[in-house]
């Protein structure tokens, strides 16, 4: 008698318990994403809290930039238009979507890069750190308020970390991290420090290459489409000591102790006018250099590259000049936050400790700006005292990542 046995049946796959936890842990930070955003609009929404009307930057100003560009020409001679010539792309981009307001759809977008952020954050971290950039990011950037909704450095801020994670990759692409770095040098200049740490020899000949290719290109076109370009260095080079500054603070302590020194609305923000004022302000173009200067050592110094050094790098060179700058606005927060969350992609990261330092300057950012915004114009006890915190946590923060990225790639460091 012949025995017939039933087919085997082949088991269904089931994810795995690695998988199933990276899986919940997206689920989550998804959720959380959107609750905070939705929390953000809401304050952006109803721009009501403390000085300033934070989303009266989109509606009247960037608004108002956008009718001039839409017309073929820059903001001639306007003391508020300090940015390079790319900037143009992304106040012209709501108008891409036609169907919403311009107010709406610059806040579209800028939800739609901070998303992008998020989420290429958490592809990047993977089985090396986890979400742990992800989670910096998602939950930081809620505590500069609504600000990063009403301003476009959250789209700087994606193409600079695009960038950096494209360098940081299993596989490396240069020629793309250096592309996105190079336009994102023709929106807002500080995006091309990402290049700063690539390995020496090929990689940073490629992505440096890239990256002058791809401003050239941007730049050629929109000098040849539109006529003062370059007006914004004018304004640039002309502007003061902003109150929130480095050297403001100084300023706002001297103020306090009824020096002769008051504020007043230049340049698109508030800067002091008084004695020595124009010093403080070279002062911290000096210091700038000095900071120029001590990443070019240090890039001659190196002699051991991490996977993680190219984020590295980056947020050390950003934290020195914004320390080191005439305007230290809320806003480089998104900037910084955004590097940081890069350098917790990687477990061999040596800004740990830096990353950290910059969640509660970001909270006193926005208790500055606009919570405080008064108190910190007047110099009050209590406005002096958010700026003093502030600005004392950039600088420790600014020690410790110069700190951490000698130590871990400089040959007296490894002997």
């Amino acid at each position: 008698m012949t025995t017939h046995q039933a087919p085997q049946q082949t088991p269904l796959p089931l994810l795995s318990r690695s998988d199933a936890t990276t899986t919940h842990r997206h689920r989550t930070l998804a959720a959380v994403w959107a609750v905070t955003r939705l929390g953000m609009l809401v304050l952006l929404v109803r721009d009501d809290l403390g000085v300033g009307g934070v989303s009266r930057e989109v509606y009247v100003l960037y608004a108002g930039w956008y009718e001039q560009l839409a017309r073929g020409v820059f903001p001639y001679g306007d003391t508020t238009w300090q940015y390079p010539p790319g900037a143009a792309a992304v106040f012209l981009s709501p108008g891409l979507l036609p169907w919403l307001s311009y107010f709406q759809a610059f806040v579209a977008l800028a939800l739609l890069a901070d998303a992008a952020v998020a989420l290429a954050l958490a592809r990047a971290g993977g089985r090396d750190a986890g979400t742990a950039g992800a989670w910096l990011w998602t939950c930081g950037l809620p505590l500069l308020l609504h600000i990063p909704l009403a301003r476009y450095d959250v789209q700087t801020t994606a193409l600079a970390v695009l960038a950096l994670l494209a360098l940081l990759r299993p596989r490396p692409r240069p020629r793309l991290g250096g592309a996105l770095a190079g336009l994102g040098a023709t929106v807002k200049v500080w995006p091309l420090l990402t290049l700063l740490g690539t390995p020496r020899g090929r990689p940073t000949r490629t992505a440096w290459t890239s990256a002058a290719a791809a401003a050239a290109a941007l730049l050629a076109g929109l000098a040849l489409g539109f006529p003062h370009t370059l007006d914004f260095l004018r304004q640039q080079g002309d502007r003061g000591v902003q109150i929130e500054s480095l050297g403001g603070t100084a300023l706002h302590l001297a103020r306090l102790a009824d020096l002769p020194y008051h504020v007043e609305y230049r340049y698109g923000a508030f800067e002091f006018l008084g004695p020595q004022v124009p010093a403080v302000a070279r002062l911290s173009l000096l210091l700038t250099a000095a900071a120029f200067g001590w990443l070019l050592l240090w890039r001659v110094r190196a002699r051991r590259w991490t996977p993680a050094t190219p984020c590295d790098a980056a947020l050390c060179a950003v934290l020195l000049f914004t320390v080191t700058s005439r305007v230290i606005s809320p806003q480089y927060l998104i900037w910084l936050l955004g590097l940081a969350a890069v350098c917790l992609t990687t477990r061999r990261t040596t800004q740990r400790p830096a990353a950290l330092l910059l969640l509660p300057a970001a909270a006193l950012s926005a208790l500055g700006y606009p919570l405080l915004y008064e108190d910190v114009i007047a110099s009050t006890p209590a406005g002096c005292t958010v700026l003093v915190l502030r600005n004392g946590l950039l600088l420790a923060a600014a020690w410790l990542s110069c700190r951490g990225l000698w130590r871990a790639t400089t040959a007296a460091s490894n002997a």
